[in-house]
């Protein structure tokens, strides 16, 4: 059965975005961005938001066909247009790029899903990722922790009362020192 994984990149005080949606922080270098496509190349779909995925559609689709966005980026903007896309909006008409617009999160329908043949799921974006977590649909968070401390902005994991036990899967450092964190469920 494919896996649902939740994958973000935060800062060392746990944040995902600053003040003003800023990430301009993100240290994704060559070498960071080549693993991330290594990473997603294999998966089965993204599941995002209406946000995350408008932000990607306004960027990827065309991203390969600008010479300086050769290597990774031209790389991943192939990857992010073949990849089936899962974009759950109460508000969003149409999406192109092989995306499929979902209205609400039915705990069925996301099992219905990962029992389908394919790879892994990627689940993006904060918000969709806690409707995820509030019914128990995750089963890896993949945490990407740069160096760097921002004070304040959204965090990777809103307020909640439940608590999930996790097993560290793997870990790995990168040039840059940002360090990625592997869990499952335990």
């Amino acid at each position: 059965m494919r896996k649902i994984i939740y994958s973000m990149s935060v800062s060392l005080d746990g944040f995902f975005e600053g003040p003003d949606q800023d990430i301009s922080w993100h240290l994704v270098d060559e070498e960071l961005h080549r693993y991330f496509n290594e990473r997603i190349a294999g998966m089965g779909g993204f599941l995002h938001g209406r946000v995350v995925h408008e932000l990607m559609a306004d960027f990827w689709p065309t991203a390969d066909q600008d010479p300086a966005n050769a290597g990774p980026m031209a790389d991943f903007a192939v990857i992010w247009r073949n990849m089936p896309k899962y974009v759950y909006s109460r508000t969003l008409e149409r999406a192109d790029w092989n995306t499929t617009i979902v209205r609400e999160v039915v705990p069925e329908e996301v099992r219905a899903l990962k029992e389908q043949p394919g790879g892994d799921l990627g689940l993006g974006g904060a918000d969709l990722a806690a409707s995820f977590a509030a019914l128990d649909l995750i089963d890896e968070y993949w945490v990407y922790v740069h160096p760097v401390l921002i004070g304040r902005g959204r965090s990777m994991f809103p307020s909640t009362d439940t608590r999930t036990a996790l097993r560290l899967a793997g870990t790995r450092t990168f040039g840059s020192g940002v360090v990625e964190l592997r869990y499952e469920r335990a």
